[in-house]
């Protein structure tokens, strides 16, 4: 599998409780923070639910 690389580039306050708790549930804790995690269905699916909070890169 792909990996990639998660980085929260917005700030959560102010979202709704379920944005949060998917950016927790992908390692995200602050702003600034990456993560790098393999590029399954799951996580995608997560990504494309915040993805105006957070920035991803593929790594080769």
């Amino acid at each position: 599998m792909k990996k990639i690389k998660i980085t929260q580039i917005k700030s959560g306050i102010d979202r709704s409780e379920r944005q949060k708790q998917t950016l927790i549930a992908l390692g995200l804790k602050k702003l600034n923070a990456s993560k790098e995690v393999e590029a399954t269905p799951q996580i995608l699916g997560m990504v494309n639910k915040v993805s105006h909070l957070v920035k991803v890169e593929e790594i080769a």
